[in-house]
Formats: structure tokens, C-alpha cells, sequence
């Protein structure tokens, strides 16, 4: 996938950048890279994925996003859109547990914290499973299991691969005991795939923990990471309360994962799509994954050939005898 090239306004907030006024630093907005401050209108970064081209930081990604991001144009069918959460417990804390669903739906547009459907990545046909942290900090209740389940269940009837991507708080504690047994559902769900043969592409992004980190999102085939994810059961800071001991600090975070070998691959946003694509071709069998690239003009071709020739004449001039 192309980029363009992405402009960043740093300047201070007011004045032309000398005397007081310079000291200023200009308001934090969510397009403000939180690990150096760099800031970015929306458009760049749509174009840049995402990613802070100064640092490398991964901002989070709605779903809708992330299948553009991986999805070919127009291969996106969306399956199992109506499904919606109840509240069978009558949960109610602060709110009441229906008006927070409302709440997160007129907020980002989605039903529930994920999203499934058929897609094809660089011409591979798959089902693709997109969680949504935005929507109650992606947290798994009946409708998020439901919806795993159906598009393992879809991949395995029309023999397609299935790639998720996490991200989640876990489970949905307005649903008790109902969103826990999530977790066990999943999982039969990744066994009905191997039954079948069919693969299972695992892409954890920030954050990916608690009940979400140690179910389905743990059991692909290959577990992909994207660069300083979040990745497990509990955060830094529980785990510190609760032991009284010292962590590491990258405890916890992709690179942590990739060392005592939790996740396979951890790859930037830019080369995701290709990786993903190659790990369903390499998965699937069949015909190896080839980057799809124009092909010159034969005239073109021609031209280049001749210059190369003329340059290396110049280089090597023939002898006198010819």
C-alpha cells in the first residue's frame, strides 16, 4: 500500500516561533503522537496508517479502518451485522448497562467491539475478524464470542483462512459469567478450525489482555504483533501491586512476547498487509504469495536497456583494434 508523504506541524502555538509566545507548545489533540509530539492533521494520518512519522508510534485504529487498511477495494461483506448485546443480568453500576451500549454505539457507529466478514488481502479470499477498542475498551461479551464463532464457523464451510485482530481490555464485566464462558467458546471455535484444516492468522494489537489475550487471540497458526502492543493477561501495574517486585520495562509489551517466543512476527502497520497476505498463501498451500507489480512498457524497457548499455560503453570503451 502507497503512502504519501506526510507533513507535521510542530510549531508552537502562536506568535512566529521567537519570544514568549514560542514557549508555548500547542495543544495535545488525538492526532498528537504521545511519545514525542509531533502533531498530524486527520488526512495524513489516514495516509501514514496511522503511524507517527517521526517515531514510529502506532496510534490505535477503529475496525471500519483496519479492513480498509487490509481488505482489497470492494472485497468487504460484512456477515452477522445485527447482532447485539442484551443485559440479562440487569447490570447497572454507574450507568445502567444498555445506556452504555447506546452510548458506545452513537459514539463510533458499531453495534458491538467487533466486526466479521468475507475479504480477500492481495487477491487471497479469507474471513476477516476485526475488534474495535473503542467500543467499551474491547471488551468480549455474547455478541463478540457469537461473532468469532460465526466467522470460524464461515471459514471453515467455504475453506477460507481466517485472520482476527485483537485488541481488548477482556472480557465485559457487565456480562458476568456469560462473557467469561466466552473465552471457552472461542477457543472451541480455533479447534473446529484445525479440525478442519483451515488456518488461523492471529494479529495482537495495542492493547490485546485479559480474557481476549488468553483465548483465541493466543491459538493462531502464527501470532503477529505490531511494534509496543500491549500484550497480557494483566497490565504492568497489577501485576507490580500484586507481587511487590520490580518489572522489566518492556514487561508485558510485544517485544517482551517475541523474546520468550508468545508471539512469531512483529510487524509495523506499513508491511502488514503483505505479511498477513504471505502467512495465508504460505498457510494455505497452493500458489507462493508474489507482490503484485506493473509491468513496464515494452518501450520503456527497451530504453532502459539501451541506456544501461551506453553507460557501460563509457565505463569500458573499446580497444583501439576494435
Amino acid at each position: 500500500m502507497t503512502t504519501s508523504n506526510i507533513s507535521v506541524d510542530i510549531s508552537p502555538v502562536g506568535g512566529n516561533g521567537t519570544g514568549p509566545a514560542a514557549a508555548v507548545p500547542a495543544p495535545a489533540t488525538r492526532n498528537t503522537c504521545p511519545a514525542c509530539g509531533s502533531h498530524y492533521r486527520e488526512d495524513e494520518m489516514v495516509a501514514n496508517l496511522r503511524v507517527c512519522a517521526h517515531c514510529g508510534h502506532h496510534f490505535p485504529v477503529a475496525a471500519r479502518e483496519r479492513v480498509v487498511q487490509l481488505a482489497d477495494d470492494g472485497t468487504w461483506d460484512e456477515v452477522a451485522r445485527g447482532l447485539r448485546s442484551a443485559d440479562p443480568l440487569g447490570f447497572v453500576d454507574s450507568r445502567p448497562y444498555p445506556e452504555r451500549l447506546a452510548d458506545a454505539e452513537r459514539r463510533g457507529g458499531m453495534q458491538d467491539a467487533m466486526i466479521v466478514g468475507r475479504a480477500a488481502i492481495e487477491g487471497r479470499p479469507v474471513v476477516l475478524a476485526v475488534m474495535d477498542f473503542a467500543f467499551l475498551g474491547g471488551s468480549m461479551g455474547s455478541v463478540v464470542g457469537e461473532k468469532f464463532v460465526r466467522a470460524a464457523h464461515l471459514a471453515v464451510v467455504e475453506e477460507r483462512p481466517l485472520v482476527a485482530v485483537s485488541s481488548s481490555g477482556g472480557a465485559r464485566m457487565q456480562e458476568g459469567v456469560l462473557a467469561l464462558m466466552q473465552m471457552a467458546k472461542t477457543v472451541a471455535a480455533v479447534d473446529e478450525l484445525r479440525e478442519a484444516g483451515r488456518p488461523f492468522v492471529s494479529v495482537m494489537a495495542h492493547p490485546t489482555t485479559g480474557g481476549v489475550a488468553a483465548s483465541f487471540a493466543a491459538l493462531g497458526d502464527v501470532i503477529v504483533a505490531e511494534p509496543g502492543a500491549l500484550l497480557s493477561f494483566s497490565g504492568p501495574r497489577v501485576v507490580q501491586q500484586t507481587t511487590r517486585e520490580e518489572l522489566p520495562e518492556d514487561f508485558g509489551l510485544a517485544e517482551s512476547n517475541l523474546r520468550f517466543g508468545h508471539v512469531d512476527l512483529i510487524v509495523p502497520r506499513a508491511e502488514l498487509r503483505e505479511t498477513v497476505a504471505r502467512l495465508v498463501a504460505l498457510l494455505s498451500g497452493g500458489e507462493p504469495f508474489r507482490r503484485h507489480v506493473e509491468a513496464a512498457p515494452e518501450g520503456a524497457v527497451r530504453r532502459a536497456w539501451g541506456a544501461v548499455r551506453r553507460g557501460f560503453s563509457r565505463l569500458h570503451p573499446p580497444d583501439a583494434d576494435g
